[in-house]
């Protein structure tokens, strides 16, 4: 499958219009191209290519995140498969790892975060939404699945988190994640907190309605919610 950069502009501005950090648009969609593609070896070659010069937070930036986020908005659209997207994860993740090694002071100058399966054993969607935010370069602490309430309540107030993105699979656990975040904000108020999983797919109001911070649809839009977070809190 090859992914064309169908009406955008030869060079991509994302520095936020501020005209720095321009990446051709051709070299994000070989990126895609190589992560749909699940060609290891063509990601790290257009990678390592590609940011010789700079910082790697630079290259996450302007080059990795785009592309992963790009990949999922195709599956949003039905153009890639669920997999896909998982393996583009993985992929992102292998080479942030090789640029930001666990514990590097660039990883761990960041706000203390966990992602968790609340109640449930269903782990594909925790696992991908995971590997996009390594892939991103977040530090994110992995609490498992099948995790009650009160497992999840120790957890978080003993690593003092501060970015909690709990996932459901079954509406019962999304109902019960309600307690889970109601007595976490009595301990840790400023915790921020994202839930994810089909039952807050059906019903768009019910991340309100168990008092979470946000909720993400899918990934990328994931990343993009932690993105602004962390901001927010290192304010």
């Amino acid at each position: 499958m090859t992914i064309q950069p169908a009406s955008t502009p030869d060079i991509l501005d994302t520095g936020h219009g501020n005209g720095k950090n321009r990446v051709p648009s051709a070299l994000l969609a070989d990126l895609e191209n190589a992560l749909v593609s699940v060609d290891r070896v063509m990601a790290v070659r257009i990678v390592r290519d590609s940011c010789v010069t700079g910082s790697p937070f630079m290259c996450l930036e302007t080059l990795i995140v785009p592309a992963l986020e790009e990949v999922g908005r195709r599956w949003e659209t039905g153009e890639v498969a669920l997999s896909q997207v998982y393996m583009s994860g993985r992929i992102c993740e292998e080479i942030v790892d090789t640029m930001l090694p666990a514990g590097d002071p660039r990883r761990v100058d960041q706000p203390k975060m966990a992602i968790v399966v609340l109640e449930d054993h269903h782990t594909l969607g925790k696992r991908i939404v995971l590997s996009v935010l390594r892939a991103g370069g977040y530090e994110v602490t992995d609490y498992g699945y099948g995790v009650s309430v009160d497992q999840l309540v120790d957890q978080v107030t003993r690593d003092n988190v501060i970015i909690l993105l709990i996932s459901t699979l079954m509406l019962p656990a999304a109902i019960r994640s309600k307690e889970a975040i109601t007595r976490i904000r009595k301990i840790l108020p400023g915790t921020k907190i994202i839930v994810g999983g089909a039952p807050f797919i059906f019903d768009p109001l019910l991340w309100k309605e168990v008092g979470a911070d946000a909720m993400g649809h899918a990934a990328s839009e994931t990343l993009e919610l932690v993105r602004r977070m962390a901001a927010e809190v290192q304010r």
